[in-house]
């Protein structure tokens, strides 16, 4: 699968880009024929401590997911977003299962 990280206005550390490839490659062992996830990492300028934004498409044959999540750092929305997507990719499998 291929994770493009895309942050506009700042520039993320490899540390961080690194991270999100090493959880969205996790997703894999779930549902093997995702095509590749793009990323999108966003800071809100409120006064809030939740103004990190993830968001996350992944596409897969048959229609993309996309998740959106707030979180206070980074790691903590991707962790989110991995989750989420897990269950979406679980339950697309199952559905599937029930087609055969």
């Amino acid at each position: 699968m291929k994770v493009n990280v895309q942050t506009p206005n700042f520039a993320a550390d490899s540390k961080l880009i690194n991270f999100i490839e090493r959880r969205l490659t996790k997703l894999e062992q779930f549902y093997d024929r995702i095509v590749f996830a793009d990323v999108f990492l966003k800071v809100q300028k409120t006064s809030e401590k939740q103004n990190k934004i993830v968001e996350v498409l992944l596409s897969i044959p048959g229609g993309d997911l996309i998740v959106k999540k707030d979180a206070k750092s980074f790691e903590e929305g991707t962790d989110e977003c991995v989750q989420s997507l897990e269950r979406q990719l679980k339950k697309r499998k199952q559905k599937q299962r029930a087609y055969l």
